[in-house]
């Protein structure tokens, strides 16, 4: 197949391209500014995007928008944040509608995001939006993609948990004060956390590019959610260190402001219910020995 990426450059992205010239498929990238070789340039900001470049695509897998953990949340970046995901999606959708020879297949980027803080409650993809910034952020964003559902496409919609990985993401930069011994649940810990490995949220973009039969929202997340404190129990115990240093819910607050109650604090247990119902099997369904393959 001829599959269009974005987000070519990001942690998932990078390691999809890679995944899919495996295979033998032909990848391009969709990249900001002028490119050549393998890439097609665009300016969301701008509007710009040469539909004729989009000819002949078999499907069309859309990651690209701004890292939401790389600072404080100012105005100024929650603006960016949203326009990077909904500005960029519209653009693409109605730049693919407008085909005479569409994709079959637009697969975009979400996240759990979407269904807010909701505590203990098991959340499958028919679960209502939440409130909150990044709940609104994640409904804007897939509501974008709607130009290509109308056009006849068939769209499908990844809700990503934290990805984990030990070259990015997360789990990178965990990884530093927790070789120290200096790691520790955060907030109470008792917030649920929906996870997903590398590889799995990968072979998850394949699982919906094969599969003609499949549209719509599917839960990108291991089976087995834990608690904050599971987790850094777990962390802890892979790496043979201690993980008995918490950081209060206070000081994050402090320091990051609405980041850490919605990014950092929430509680989203997640479940990959579509996914399973598909037949889709997780190489990495258990947290401690997901943890155990990604550090080695």
């Amino acid at each position: 197949m001829k599959i269009l990426v974005t987000g070519s450059g990001g942690l998932i992205g990078a390691a999809l391209v890679q995944s899919l010239r495996t295979q033998g498929n032909e990848v391009c990238c969709l990249k900001r500014g002028t490119t050549n070789g393998d890439g097609i340039g665009w300016d969301p900001e701008a509007g710009r995007l040469d539909a004729g470049a989009l000819e002949g695509l078999d499907a069309v897998v859309h990651l690209a928008g701004e890292n939401i953990a790389a600072g404080r949340w100012t105005p100024e970046r929650k603006q960016r944040i949203l326009a990077s995901r909904v500005q960029g999606t519209q653009l693409l959708s109605e730049r693919l509608a407008s085909l005479t020879r569409r994709p079959s297949v637009l697969i975009c980027a979400s996240a759990v995001g979407y269904y807010g803080d909701c505590g203990t409650e098991e959340l499958g993809e028919d679960s209502p939006p939440g409130r909150g910034f990044l709940a609104g952020v994640c409904r804007a964003w897939e509501e974008a993609a709607e130009p290509a559902r109308a056009a006849g496409m068939r769209t499908a919609r990844l809700r990503f948990g934290m990805v984990l990985s030990a070259e990015g993401g997360a789990l990178a930069r965990m990884l530093p004060p927790f070789r120290l011994g200096l790691g520790g649940r955060i907030g109470s810990g008792r917030q649920y956390l929906s996870w997903i490995s590398l590889d799995d949220a990968v072979r998850a973009l394949g699982h919906l590019l094969d599969r003609q039969d499949l549209s719509g929202p599917f839960n990108a997340v291991s089976p087995h959610p834990c608690t904050n404190a599971e987790f850094t129990r777990a962390l802890g115990k892979v790496l043979h260190r201690p993980a008995v240093c918490p950081v209060p819910a206070w000081a994050l607050r402090l320091a990051l402001g609405e980041m850490a109650d919605e990014l950092l604090l929430a509680s989203t247990r997640a479940m990959p219910r579509r996914l399973l119902e598909s037949r889709f099997r997780f190489e990495h369904p258990g947290l401690e020995d997901t943890l155990r393959y990604l550090l080695r």
